[in-house]
């Protein structure tokens, strides 16, 4: 837990310096800094896509994990977890403007920081090892991301840190107890799908050019591996 201890750690401490300085940062820096930020989301997930060994495996899992997400309804939950949050801990906030801003502060950040290459290989290497170099670097690239989404997006960005929290901490624990259930097949597609996630969230929320309901996909990180598993199942 080491790793996940040190990513939330470097969360906070991003997210209260983008507080910090946000205030001096006028809206046009702070617009393109997230847009950057976009960009570079859609890029890593593009890379993280062309990972995958069969494109059909991803595809399956998105198309099953967003049937799934809809009838869980995944993404009101999140929005239920991030409404509540703000008006336990952020009183001084006042109108829906400001509630919906925490929340999508909470939501994009929980997403960029969860799903992603290195979450996934960072937490199945340091379950499985103890290694926790993967996650010492996604802790630091996530602090500077804190920073600019914190800045435009508010405090809802800090309690993001519960997600990586509960979301990290937890694949390490899965890890260390499944072993090598995992195969370099399955990451893979667990990989792809994330990328596609990735995409979806920097379109959906950080470029704003269309709305996508991104929490109802989470699903196919696990359906894509389990396709991955039930194939060569059958052809073995």
């Amino acid at each position: 837990m080491a790793g996940t201890v040190l990513n939330v750690a470097t969360v906070l401490i991003g997210g209260v310096l983008g507080l910090v300085l946000g205030a001096r940062l006028s809206a046009r820096l702070r617009e393109t800094v997230v847009h950057s930020l976009g960009l570079f989301t859609f890029a890593l997930g593009v890379g993280m896509f062309l990972q995958t060994t069969n494109p059909l495996y991803a595809l399956g899992g998105l198309l099953l994990g967003a049937v799934l997400g809809e009838w869980w309804r995944i993404e009101d939950g999140l929005q239920r977890i991030g409404a509540s949050l703000e008006a336990r801990f952020h009183r001084g906030v006042t109108g829906s403007d400001g509630s919906a801003r925490f929340v999508e502060g909470f939501m994009t950040a929980s997403l960029l920081f969860c799903v992603g290459p290195m979450t996934i290989l960072g937490s199945v290497q340091a379950g499985l090892s103890g290694d926790i170099q993967l996650l010492a670097v996604k802790s630091v690239l996530d602090g500077f991301a804190a920073i600019a989404l914190a800045s435009t997006l508010g405090v809802g960005v800090l309690f993001s840190a519960l997600t990586i929290l509960v979301y990290q901490g937890g694949l390490t624990f899965l890890a260390g107890s499944a072993g090598g259930l995992l195969s370099n097949a399955m990451v893979a597609e667990m990989t792809a799908v994330g990328g596609i996630l990735l995409m979806a969230l920097a379109v959906s929320s950080l470029l704003e050019l269309k709305k996508v309901r991104t929490g109802n996909l989470l699903p196919g990180l696990i359906v894509a591996p389990l396709l991955v598993w039930a194939v060569s199942l059958l052809a073995g």
